[in-house]
């Protein structure tokens, strides 16, 4: 192999590895995968569509089935991003020591549109994924 054919070929190998490295790092999936686990990443990537779906007004359907608190207004969840999920510890749980839940995540920013803002989502493990137990205001 000439020195011209081991250029090209290690370009080519640079080339691939520099891709892979560029969508790994541009895939949040990824990264949070890497800070919290599969899954903290499940939770975060939950809560983003949680996010996106409260927005607009289509947040029931990750509700828990004996969900009560409430989603408040659509335009209070504008502007808000998925914090650091946690595993829920009843013991250490900001005062809801009687609710089922597997995890907390804090919701980071404040609402672009509205006044008030939730600033934290409990979820429970379900037959389907994940679901929201409860919502802190």
């Amino acid at each position: 192999m000439n020195t011209r054919t081991r250029t090209r070929t290690r370009t080519r190998i640079a080339g691939v590895i520099a891709a892979g490295a560029s969508l790994a790092v541009l895939s949040g999936c990824w990264i949070d995968t890497a800070l919290w686990g599969a899954d903290g990443a499940r939770v975060i990537d939950t809560t983003k569509q949680l996010i996106d779906a409260a927005s607009s007004g289509d947040q029931d359907a990750l509700a828990c089935e004996d969900f009560a608190a409430g989603f408040g207004d659509a335009q209070a969840w504008n502007g808000l991003s998925a914090g650091e999920p946690e595993q829920f510890n009843a013991d250490t749980s900001f005062g809801r020591p009687w609710l089922d839940a597997s995890w907390s995540i804090n919701l980071e920013g404040w609402s672009e549109t509205s006044d008030v803002s939730p600033s934290f989502v409990f979820y429970r493990e379900s037959a389907d994924g994940l679901c929201v137990a409860d919502v802190m205001w």
